[in-house]
Protein backbone atom coordinates (compact mmCIF):
# COMPACT_ATOMS: atom_id res chain seq x y z
CA UNK A 1 0.00 0.00 0.00
CA UNK A 2 2.78 2.38 0.62
CA UNK A 3 4.93 2.35 -2.75
CA UNK A 4 0.95 2.49 -4.25
CA UNK A 5 1.07 6.09 -2.40
CA UNK A 6 4.52 6.91 -3.25
CA UNK A 7 3.19 5.94 -6.87
CA UNK A 8 0.11 7.98 -6.60
CA UNK A 9 1.54 10.91 -5.11
CA UNK A 10 4.18 10.89 -7.79
CA UNK A 11 2.63 10.20 -11.52
CA UNK A 12 -0.96 11.15 -10.52
CA UNK A 13 -1.06 14.07 -8.53
CA UNK A 14 0.71 16.08 -11.27
CA UNK A 15 -2.28 15.08 -13.65
CA UNK A 16 -4.89 15.70 -10.82
CA UNK A 17 -3.71 18.90 -10.59
CA UNK A 18 -3.46 20.16 -14.26
CA UNK A 19 -5.91 22.07 -15.33
CA UNK A 20 -7.35 24.16 -18.13
CA UNK A 21 -7.86 28.33 -18.03
CA UNK A 22 -10.07 29.54 -20.26
CA UNK A 23 -8.84 32.76 -21.55
CA UNK A 24 -10.00 33.45 -25.09
CA UNK A 25 -13.56 33.95 -26.50
CA UNK A 26 -15.03 36.10 -29.46
CA UNK A 27 -15.37 39.71 -28.61
CA UNK A 28 -18.91 39.60 -30.20
CA UNK A 29 -20.13 36.92 -28.03
CA UNK A 30 -21.14 37.73 -24.82
CA UNK A 31 -21.36 35.49 -21.78
CA UNK A 32 -24.28 34.13 -20.02
CA UNK A 33 -24.20 34.23 -16.84
CA UNK A 34 -26.66 32.15 -13.93
CA UNK A 35 -27.32 29.35 -11.66
CA UNK A 36 -27.40 25.58 -12.58
CA UNK A 37 -31.47 26.26 -12.02
CA UNK A 38 -31.68 29.52 -13.70
CA UNK A 39 -32.12 27.91 -17.11
CA UNK A 40 -28.77 29.45 -18.77
CA UNK A 41 -25.96 27.45 -18.25
CA UNK A 42 -22.73 29.43 -17.12
CA UNK A 43 -20.14 30.00 -20.09
CA UNK A 44 -22.85 28.97 -22.46
CA UNK A 45 -21.99 31.15 -25.71
CA UNK A 46 -18.18 31.25 -25.01
CA UNK A 47 -16.39 29.91 -27.88
CA UNK A 48 -13.10 28.35 -26.30
CA UNK A 49 -10.03 29.38 -28.40
CA UNK A 50 -6.84 28.34 -26.36
CA UNK A 51 -6.11 27.60 -22.96
CA UNK A 52 -2.64 27.52 -20.15
CA UNK A 53 -1.34 24.56 -18.56
CA UNK A 54 -0.50 24.65 -15.41
CA UNK A 55 1.42 22.14 -13.38
CA UNK A 56 1.70 21.59 -9.68
CA UNK A 57 3.93 18.69 -8.74
CA UNK A 58 5.55 17.20 -5.16
CA UNK A 59 9.28 17.43 -5.01
CA UNK A 60 10.00 20.34 -7.89
CA UNK A 61 9.84 23.94 -8.27
CA UNK A 62 6.29 23.80 -10.27
CA UNK A 63 3.53 25.43 -7.88
CA UNK A 64 1.28 26.01 -10.22
CA UNK A 65 3.58 27.29 -12.48
CA UNK A 66 2.65 27.79 -16.51
CA UNK A 67 3.81 25.01 -19.07
CA UNK A 68 2.43 25.61 -21.76
CA UNK A 69 -0.86 27.32 -24.02
CA UNK A 70 -2.70 25.54 -26.48
CA UNK A 71 -4.34 26.46 -29.67
CA UNK A 72 -7.95 24.93 -30.07
CA UNK A 73 -8.65 23.07 -33.68
CA UNK A 74 -11.27 21.52 -35.48
CA UNK A 75 -10.69 18.08 -35.39
CA UNK A 76 -13.40 14.88 -36.13
CA UNK A 77 -11.75 11.58 -34.69
CA UNK A 78 -8.65 11.83 -32.53
CA UNK A 79 -6.46 8.75 -32.71
CA UNK A 80 -5.19 6.57 -29.54
CA UNK A 81 -2.10 8.47 -29.83
CA UNK A 82 -3.41 11.93 -29.86
CA UNK A 83 -4.08 13.51 -26.10
CA UNK A 84 -7.21 15.14 -25.85
CA UNK A 85 -9.12 16.73 -23.28
CA UNK A 86 -12.97 17.16 -24.23
CA UNK A 87 -14.85 19.96 -22.05
CA UNK A 88 -18.55 20.32 -22.41
CA UNK A 89 -19.26 23.69 -20.91
CA UNK A 90 -23.31 23.55 -21.53
CA UNK A 91 -22.64 20.68 -18.35
CA UNK A 92 -22.02 22.13 -14.94
CA UNK A 93 -22.33 20.69 -11.23
CA UNK A 94 -21.88 17.02 -12.10
CA UNK A 95 -21.74 14.05 -9.68
CA UNK A 96 -18.57 12.22 -8.82
CA UNK A 97 -19.91 8.77 -8.84
CA UNK A 98 -16.92 6.56 -7.38
CA UNK A 99 -14.02 6.18 -7.05
CA UNK A 100 -12.05 2.71 -6.76
CA UNK A 101 -9.83 0.29 -9.73
CA UNK A 102 -10.16 -2.96 -11.21
CA UNK A 103 -11.06 -6.33 -10.61
CA UNK A 104 -9.53 -8.36 -13.12
CA UNK A 105 -8.70 -12.52 -13.94
CA UNK A 106 -4.71 -11.01 -12.43
CA UNK A 107 -6.08 -9.79 -9.60
CA UNK A 108 -8.35 -12.78 -8.91
CA UNK A 109 -6.15 -15.55 -9.04
CA UNK A 110 -3.30 -13.89 -8.03
CA UNK A 111 -5.62 -13.07 -4.30
CA UNK A 112 -6.86 -17.04 -4.40
CA UNK A 113 -3.40 -17.69 -4.15
CA UNK A 114 -2.56 -15.47 -0.78
CA UNK A 115 -2.99 -17.13 2.70
CA UNK A 116 -6.99 -15.94 3.64
CA UNK A 117 -5.39 -14.10 6.12
CA UNK A 118 -3.60 -11.92 3.63
CA UNK A 119 -6.85 -12.14 1.89
CA UNK A 120 -8.95 -10.28 4.52
CA UNK A 121 -6.28 -7.61 4.34
CA UNK A 122 -6.90 -7.15 0.99
CA UNK A 123 -10.55 -6.67 1.41
CA UNK A 124 -10.43 -4.44 4.11
CA UNK A 125 -7.85 -2.44 2.50
CA UNK A 126 -9.30 -1.52 -0.77
CA UNK A 127 -13.02 -2.27 0.21
CA UNK A 128 -13.45 -1.50 3.37
CA UNK A 129 -14.57 2.48 4.41
CA UNK A 130 -13.79 2.35 7.66
CA UNK A 131 -10.43 -0.07 8.09
CA UNK A 132 -9.76 1.23 4.16
CA UNK A 133 -10.12 3.51 1.90
CA UNK A 134 -13.38 2.02 0.72
CA UNK A 135 -13.49 1.53 -2.89
CA UNK A 136 -17.20 2.59 -3.92
CA UNK A 137 -17.03 1.91 -7.96
CA UNK A 138 -14.66 -1.03 -9.73
CA UNK A 139 -14.51 -2.18 -13.44
CA UNK A 140 -14.49 -5.48 -14.62
CA UNK A 141 -14.05 -7.46 -18.11
CA UNK A 142 -16.21 -8.82 -20.58
CA UNK A 143 -14.40 -11.89 -22.35
CA UNK A 144 -10.25 -12.01 -21.57
CA UNK A 145 -8.32 -8.76 -21.60
CA UNK A 146 -4.81 -8.25 -21.50
CA UNK A 147 -4.99 -8.81 -17.38
CA UNK A 148 -6.25 -12.28 -18.18
CA UNK A 149 -3.61 -15.62 -18.63
CA UNK A 150 -5.29 -16.81 -21.39
CA UNK A 151 -7.63 -15.57 -24.21
CA UNK A 152 -11.38 -16.52 -24.23
CA UNK A 153 -15.29 -16.04 -25.17
CA UNK A 154 -18.19 -16.65 -23.43
CA UNK A 155 -19.23 -17.61 -27.21
CA UNK A 156 -16.39 -19.81 -28.51
CA UNK A 157 -18.41 -21.60 -30.73
CA UNK A 158 -17.85 -20.43 -34.54
CA UNK A 159 -21.11 -18.54 -36.17
CA UNK A 160 -22.72 -19.77 -33.17
CA UNK A 161 -25.40 -16.77 -33.89
CA UNK A 162 -27.93 -17.79 -31.18
CA UNK A 163 -25.11 -17.87 -28.93
CA UNK A 164 -26.83 -21.33 -27.60
CA UNK A 165 -23.12 -22.14 -25.85
CA UNK A 166 -23.25 -19.05 -23.81
CA UNK A 167 -21.43 -19.56 -20.40
CA UNK A 168 -19.74 -17.37 -17.97
CA UNK A 169 -17.96 -20.67 -16.04
CA UNK A 170 -14.72 -19.54 -16.56
CA UNK A 171 -15.35 -16.49 -14.50
CA UNK A 172 -17.17 -18.41 -11.67
CA UNK A 173 -13.48 -20.20 -10.33
CA UNK A 174 -11.52 -16.88 -9.30
CA UNK A 175 -13.32 -13.49 -10.50
CA UNK A 176 -16.89 -13.73 -9.45
CA UNK A 177 -15.79 -14.99 -6.35
CA UNK A 178 -13.90 -12.17 -5.73
CA UNK A 179 -16.25 -9.61 -6.85
CA UNK A 180 -18.80 -11.25 -4.57
CA UNK A 181 -16.41 -10.77 -1.69
CA UNK A 182 -15.88 -7.10 -2.65
CA UNK A 183 -19.47 -6.27 -2.98
CA UNK A 184 -20.05 -7.57 0.86
CA UNK A 185 -16.92 -5.73 2.05
CA UNK A 186 -18.03 -2.63 0.71
CA UNK A 187 -21.70 -3.09 2.64
CA UNK A 188 -23.21 -3.25 -0.78
CA UNK A 189 -22.45 0.16 -1.67
CA UNK A 190 -19.56 -1.03 -4.49
CA UNK A 191 -20.78 0.24 -7.90
CA UNK A 192 -19.59 -1.85 -11.27
CA UNK A 193 -19.20 -1.26 -14.21
CA UNK A 194 -17.84 -3.36 -17.50
CA UNK A 195 -16.02 -3.00 -20.82
CA UNK A 196 -15.41 -5.45 -23.54
CA UNK A 197 -11.59 -5.68 -24.39
CA UNK A 198 -13.14 -7.57 -27.76
CA UNK A 199 -16.06 -9.77 -29.13
CA UNK A 200 -15.33 -13.69 -29.98
CA UNK A 201 -12.85 -13.88 -32.78
CA UNK A 202 -15.90 -15.55 -35.29
CA UNK A 203 -17.27 -11.88 -35.10
CA UNK A 204 -14.23 -10.25 -36.14
CA UNK A 205 -12.56 -9.32 -39.24
CA UNK A 206 -9.22 -10.14 -38.43
CA UNK A 207 -11.19 -13.67 -36.78
CA UNK A 208 -8.65 -12.91 -33.82
CA UNK A 209 -9.22 -11.43 -30.45
CA UNK A 210 -6.06 -9.56 -30.76
CA UNK A 211 -4.35 -7.43 -32.52
CA UNK A 212 -7.54 -5.11 -33.43
CA UNK A 213 -9.93 -5.65 -35.98
CA UNK A 214 -13.55 -4.75 -36.75
CA UNK A 215 -16.79 -6.53 -35.71
CA UNK A 216 -18.56 -7.66 -38.99
CA UNK A 217 -21.55 -5.68 -39.83
CA UNK A 218 -23.37 -8.80 -39.78
CA UNK A 219 -22.17 -9.60 -36.11
CA UNK A 220 -23.56 -6.71 -35.12
CA UNK A 221 -27.04 -7.80 -33.89
CA UNK A 222 -25.56 -11.00 -31.97
CA UNK A 223 -22.79 -8.62 -30.14
CA UNK A 224 -25.36 -6.43 -28.87
CA UNK A 225 -27.16 -9.80 -27.20
CA UNK A 226 -23.87 -10.49 -26.05
CA UNK A 227 -24.03 -7.96 -23.48
CA UNK A 228 -27.32 -8.90 -22.68
CA UNK A 229 -26.27 -12.51 -22.08
CA UNK A 230 -23.59 -11.37 -19.92
CA UNK A 231 -25.66 -9.06 -17.37
CA UNK A 232 -28.41 -11.81 -17.34
CA UNK A 233 -25.75 -14.50 -16.50
CA UNK A 234 -24.03 -12.27 -13.82
CA UNK A 235 -27.31 -11.30 -12.42
CA UNK A 236 -28.09 -15.21 -11.74
CA UNK A 237 -25.00 -15.09 -9.49
CA UNK A 238 -26.34 -12.43 -7.71
CA UNK A 239 -24.03 -9.38 -9.02
CA UNK A 240 -26.03 -6.38 -10.37
CA UNK A 241 -24.42 -3.69 -12.50
CA UNK A 242 -24.65 0.06 -12.47
CA UNK A 243 -23.63 0.51 -15.99
CA UNK A 244 -21.01 -0.45 -18.57
CA UNK A 245 -18.73 0.89 -21.94
CA UNK A 246 -18.86 0.26 -25.55
CA UNK A 247 -15.36 -0.82 -25.85
CA UNK A 248 -12.18 -0.69 -24.13
CA UNK A 249 -9.66 2.05 -26.02
CA UNK A 250 -11.68 1.50 -29.27
CA UNK A 251 -8.70 3.04 -31.57
CA UNK A 252 -6.11 0.93 -30.15
CA UNK A 253 -4.50 -1.99 -31.88
CA UNK A 254 -2.76 -3.93 -29.39
CA UNK A 255 -1.05 -7.01 -29.01
CA UNK A 256 -3.44 -8.04 -26.82
CA UNK A 257 -7.67 -8.35 -27.33
CA UNK A 258 -8.52 -5.39 -29.17
CA UNK A 259 -11.26 -4.18 -31.30
CA UNK A 260 -11.49 -0.85 -33.35
CA UNK A 261 -14.49 1.75 -33.43
CA UNK A 262 -14.40 4.60 -35.31
CA UNK A 263 -16.70 7.47 -33.88
CA UNK A 264 -19.24 6.81 -36.52
CA UNK A 265 -19.26 3.12 -36.17
CA UNK A 266 -19.80 3.18 -32.71
CA UNK A 267 -22.91 5.14 -33.12
CA UNK A 268 -24.57 2.95 -35.40
CA UNK A 269 -23.79 -0.28 -32.94
CA UNK A 270 -25.54 1.30 -30.02
CA UNK A 271 -28.43 3.46 -31.67
CA UNK A 272 -29.14 0.61 -34.30
CA UNK A 273 -28.44 -2.83 -31.80
CA UNK A 274 -27.37 -2.05 -28.36
CA UNK A 275 -29.84 1.03 -27.33
CA UNK A 276 -32.67 -1.10 -28.38
CA UNK A 277 -31.72 -4.63 -27.18
CA UNK A 278 -30.73 -3.18 -23.66
CA UNK A 279 -33.99 -0.89 -23.64
CA UNK A 280 -35.87 -4.07 -24.47
CA UNK A 281 -34.01 -6.41 -21.56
Amino acid sequence: MKNFLLRFYRYCLPVLFTYMMITGCNSHESVKTGTPDSGNAPLANIKIEKAGIILTAKATADRLTTKDTLIFHDFEQPTEQFPAVIIDYHKTFQTLEGIGGAITDAAAETFYKMPAVVQEEILNAYFDSIKGIGYSLCRTHINSCDFSSESYSYAPTPGDTLLSDFSIAHDLKYRIPLIKKAIEKSGSRLKLFASPWSPPAWMKTNNDMLHGGKIKPEYLKVWAEYYVRFFEAYQQEGIAFWGFTIQSEPLAVQRWESCIYSAEYELRFVRDFLGPRIEKS
